[in-house]
């Protein structure tokens, strides 16, 4: 089947594109805090801190899930030229995250200002608080796929990386159980990447299915 659209190749200046626009979110919402913080704005409303580390974690959430899409895209669309793409969407989630993790220590829980009052505030967010701990794990769990996304450690891994990079699946799901966790009344949000990353592990389910039947019925070699 032909790619859709003629796609065979990448358009000219999609990666550029994609440079561009990722960062585009974090800076913005990162130069809206400062600005509501230091300067007297008003664009993120009265608590800028807890508007700009839910949306980063939201972004972050958003580009782990297309990361996730690159395959089912590529099998669906043909457009094979996805797939180079797929590590730098990862790494920018990570980027994400690690803002939204940033953003909750230094400005929320403000760890820095007080080696006392910040700590405690750490102790007890995680203590009370289980989607906190629910968030940090996935933050721990994505740290060894950022460390291993390096051309040279994919070398040498080899097939290991593949398998190391499976725990991209776990991840998604605690970031959307964090998300759930967090905004306590209002799911709908939450609910929609739910369904998402449900429909991207079914297929994922569906295709090594698939795999493991057509492995069956081949024929041994003689």
């Amino acid at each position: 089947m032909p790619p859709l659209g003629g796609l065979a190749r990448e358009p000219r200046g999609f990666a550029t594109a994609l440079l561009l626009l990722t960062p585009l979110p974090a800076v913005l919402y990162v130069a809206a805090m400062i600005g509501d913080l230091f300067y007297g704005s008003r664009f993120l409303g009265t608590d800028p801190v807890k508007a700009g580390e839910h949306a980063l974690g939201e972004w972050s959430l958003r580009l782990l899930l297309a990361t996730l899409a690159i395959t089912p895209l590529r099998r669906i669309t043909g457009w094979n030229w996805l797939a180079k793409h797929r590590r730098s969407l990862g790494l920018y989630a990570f980027a994400y995250v690690a803002l939204h993790l940033l953003t909750w220590t230094l400005l929320d829980v403000q760890l820095l200002i007080s080696e006392f009052v910040g700590w405690a505030d750490v102790q007890k967010d995680l203590l009370k608080r289980p989607y906190i701990t629910i968030g940090m794990l996935a933050f721990l769990l994505m740290l060894p796929l950022a460390i291993t996304s390096t051309k040279a450690m994919i070398a040498r891994l080899g097939k290991r990386w593949r398998v190391l990079h499976r725990l991209v699946y776990g991840i998604a799901v605690l970031g959307v159980v964090h998300f759930f966790m967090a905004v306590k009344k209002d799911i709908r949000e939450p609910l929609v990447y739910a369904a998402v990353l449900a429909l991207l592990l079914g297929w994922r389910v569906r295709e090594a299915r698939r795999s493991r039947l057509q492995r069956a019925s081949a024929p041994t070699p003689a």
